[in-house]
């Protein structure tokens, strides 16, 4: 008897030691995966925002007792600092001048820190990490300006295009062009339909002038110009549209005003014409009698 009493003993001890062991491996789970024990919140929402190759990382959330530092590096090399982002309370960090290889695949981590001038036992601090970005493959293309000019004949337009200034600039501190940085692997793409018509024609250029020939004479015809980049992923290729721009068109006066304003316009036309006829024909028939009534008060001749 004593020993299965023994034996029950000994297996509630090692049943609680296991449920022990459990509850400590979930709660260093939780502490590792959400907070450091003790620590600060980790970062959330860490994400690449890159317009133009204005590249920024942010996340969230706002900082209240500590703050955020961030390291950067290209995949597999030396991670950086940024000044400006070292127990910053900020929650966005500008790496714009600081991926100097555009086409390189960068990895960013956010670490939650003590505040400036504050000191913590910690050695190791809570980070989040975010995923990859290649500026060349990622960042987003904006809307290109561009001018229209309508040939003598109508029957050919031209497009000229202005190639977009980026958020990058060169040794001289001049601004680059996405031409300066994709060079010919940049290119434009043309939407264009007749101003009266929804169906749609499509044309892809290497040039900033692009030529359209064989169009409907004295037809207006409406464009949009996207930059076309062919060389990344389908879902990245095309930068914003920009905004459609029409053609002067030559048009008839049927097309250029409504049926009921001809109409409209010609009986103004007419009634003014009327007015004008009855107004000089009331003047000559006053003018007749004032005539016939002085021949009858003038005196008879004597005979």
């Amino acid at each position: 008897m004593k020993k299965k009493m023994l034996a029950f003993k000994n297996i509630s001890s090692s049943k609680g030691a296991s449920n022990l062991l459990c509850t400590f491996c979930i709660f260093t789970s939780v502490c590792l995966n959400n907070l450091v024990c003790g620590s600060f919140p980790k970062a959330q929402n860490v994400s690449w925002v890159s317009f133009n190759f204005k590249t920024l990382l942010t996340w969230t959330p706002k900082p209240t007792n500590y703050s955020y530092t961030v390291e950067f590096s290209p995949i597999g090399k030396d991670k950086e600092r940024n000044p400006h982002c070292i127990r910053s309370m900020e929650t966005e960090c500008d790496l714009t001048a600081d991926l100097k290889d555009l086409k390189a695949t960068y990895r960013a981590d956010v670490l939650s820190e003590p505040m400036r001038d504050e000191t913590t036992d910690l050695i190791e601090f809570p980070y989040t990490t975010s995923g990859n970005f290649c500026p060349y493959e990622d960042t987003i293309i904006g809307k290109p300006e561009f001018k229209i000019e309508v040939s003598k004949d109508h029957r050919k337009i031209t497009l000229y295009v202005t190639d977009i200034l980026t958020a990058i600039f060169n040794e001289e501190n001049q601004r680059l062009s996405i031409r300066d940085i994709f060079k010919d692997d940049l290119q434009y793409k043309v939407t264009y339909r007749r101003a009266e018509s929804t169906g749609k024609k499509t044309e892809y250029s290497k040039s900033n002038t692009i030529e359209l020939n064989n169009l409907d004479r004295g037809e207006s015809y409406c464009f949009t110009v996207q930059a076309y980049i062919p060389s990344r992923s389908q879902d990245k290729q095309l930068g914003e549209p920009a905004r459609d721009q029409c053609s002067p068109g030559d048009k008839t006066i049927l097309e250029e005003y409504s049926l009921s304003a001809i109409v409209g316009a010609i009986a103004i036309i007419i009634l003014v014409i009327a007015v004008v006829v009855t107004v000089i024909v009331v003047c000559c028939k006053r003018r007749q009698r004032a005539k016939n009534g002085e021949k009858e008060a003038m005196p008879l001749s004597g005979v």
